[in-house]
């Protein structure tokens, strides 16, 4: 009697979506340390964001080869080891006292560790579960729980601060971040079931493909400005509005509120980019977001207009995640997602390190974000060109003719 397969496509996207809750849950709290750890370990702002832009670096470059590996020899795999990692590093984390530490800790450590639990791991399996046309809605929906953890974790970890202070609050983190171990078992597949269905092409020749492929690379290089635009928020708008006389939970309602209104845009959007071309999905979303940002600094700032802002801007967050890989997938196929989604997904990362590190650079050079937030506008409105030439058509493979 043969069993019947429990890892459904149901199964694995809600396992895929509770993993990524925690783990991107956990990393969207970054921010909300900036301020207490400067203070009590006397670092400049510089020094934490360093840290935090190389986490976002390596997060980046180690993406591509996890995600190699994931197609190679199994996503679960991936994400347990990484899972360890992450929560190994968020301990030390809490134990750093230099910068050199932290920048090993939650640079280095954490870095590596989000690369193996990111999007690229668990999109790469929800892609292969789902047919074309409920694709780009399914990596919506994985979107959508991510944000979620944002939403649900952020009043969790300020609560964890303010009752047992930053240090003790990381250590409960990465026990938090342990529970995605059990949900690593939904990810496993078969892969010699998966060898018969798929193009015989290598990994190698799968690169080379893509790395050929005008619309891939300037699909890569807008995700750069979703990066950057993105990190650059997360890790500096809660001390920006500190600066502008705010209260710091109304940095963790802001980042919070982002993460709510991502649950329904990463939806949306992922909707929308199953019904319409997608790359004029992503160039209205870019287009959209300079468009908020350059509303939100020229209007007089209140807790109001913070609010309004963030749920605006969590509507447009994520919303390029789920069509970028969607659209990967329609050009190249999902054998090797995880593998071409992880490079552009290294494109976003150095935009990320780059918006953290410039940011904390900007404002402690000019005392202010000012110049930082008119160069997210700018990106912005660069993006959104940068994505409208791309060529949206499949990739038509001709099978060698047996010997």
């Amino acid at each position: 009697m043969i069993r019947p397969n429990w890892r459904t496509p149901a199964v694995i996207l809600l396992c895929s979506g509770l993993a990524l809750t925690l783990s991107l849950g956990v990393r969207h709290n970054f921010g909300l340390y900036l301020q207490p750890m400067t203070l009590d370990l006397h670092w400049s702002r510089q020094t934490f964001a360093l840290a935090i832009a190389i986490q976002n670096l390596v997060y980046g470059l180690a993406q591509p080869f996890t995600g190699m590996i994931a197609d190679k020899y199994g996503a679960a795999r991936v994400l347990i080891g990484g899972t360890i990692l992450y929560a190994v590093g968020l301990v030390l984390m809490s134990l750093s006292t230099t910068g050199w530490e932290f920048s090993l800790s939650a640079g280095l450590m954490v870095g590596v560790g989000l690369s193996c639990s990111g999007f690229s791991i668990v999109y790469g399996v929800v892609g292969r579960a789902f047919p074309p046309e409920k694709r780009t809605v399914a990596l919506g929906v994985v979107g959508a729980a991510g944000s979620f953890g944002q939403f649900v974790m952020l009043p969790f970890g300020q609560t964890l601060i303010n009752h047992l202070g930053w240090q003790y609050a990381l250590m409960v983190l990465a026990v938090t971040v342990l529970l995605i171990l059990p949900l690593s078992a939904a990810l496993v597949e078969n892969k010699k079931t998966q060898a018969h269905d798929f193009h015989k092409q290598s990994i190698p020749e799968a690169l080379r493909e893509a790395l050929s492929h005008k619309s891939y690379l300037l699909l890569c290089s807008g995700y750069l400005v979703c990066g950057f635009q993105l990190l650059f928020i997360s890790v500096h708008f809660p001390a920006y509005l500190v600066d502008q006389r705010m209260t710091p939970e109304t940095g963790m309602m802001a980042l919070a509120l982002i993460g709510l209104f991502n649950i329904f845009g990463s939806y949306l959007w992922g909707w929308l980019g199953s019904r319409y071309t997608k790359k004029n999905v992503l160039s209205t979303l870019y287009m959209t977001r300079a468009v908020a940002i350059a509303i939100f600094i020229s209007a007089p700032i209140s807790p109001l207009t913070v609010y309004l802002f963030a749920s605006t801007i969590g509507f447009l967050w994520l919303g390029t995640v789920p069509v970028t890989n969607g659209l990967i997938a329609h050009i190249f196929g999902v054998k090797y997602l995880s593998t071409l989604g992880g490079i552009a997904f290294l494109f976003h990362q150095v935009g990320s390190f780059l918006g953290v590190l410039i940011g904390g650079y900007l404002f402690d050079t000019t005392g202010s974000y000012h110049l930082m937030w008119i160069l997210t506008i700018g990106m912005g409105v660069a993006a959104a060109l940068i994505n409208w030439p791309i060529e949206e058509r499949e990739i038509v493979r001709v099978a060698p003719k047996p010997a």
